[in-house]
């Protein structure tokens, strides 16, 4: 799971495309913005879902997800080696009352507290 896009990127290849192939690892990415695609918002309740289509071709690039009631949204898409079902799936587990999956809500938390250790 990384913090930025997977293959929803207009060029189809964003950080958690990137960082799969270089690591030769299955990798997703769930981001907080998006970077491409249309889509149709999705309900305002935790757990609604909706496609996100490249503009041009209608391709299935990734999927919008409503992670908390009335927040907004994350953009969950395959990066390298892994599927969109698997994607989501995973995020969806990982959702634990917050905005943001544990995984990457932990990442900054203690990046945000190793930074305050430095300065």
């Amino acid at each position: 799971m990384v913090d930025g896009h997977g293959i929803a990127h207009p060029r189809r290849m964003g950080i958690a495309a990137h960082l799969g192939v270089l690591l030769d690892m299955p990798t997703f990415g769930v981001a907080k913005n998006k970077l491409t695609g249309i889509f149709q918002e999705p309900g305002i309740e935790r757990g609604n879902i909706e496609p996100l289509l490249d503009a041009k071709s209608g391709e299935l690039i990734g999927e919008v997800i409503r992670s908390k009631d009335k927040v907004l949204p994350l953009f969950v898409s395959p990066g390298h080696r892994c599927d969109q079902a698997t994607a989501t799936r995973l995020t969806l587990a990982c959702l634990k009352g917050y905005k943001l999956p544990e995984p990457t809500r932990l990442a900054d938390y203690w990046a945000e507290q190793f930074k305050k250790e430095v300065r």
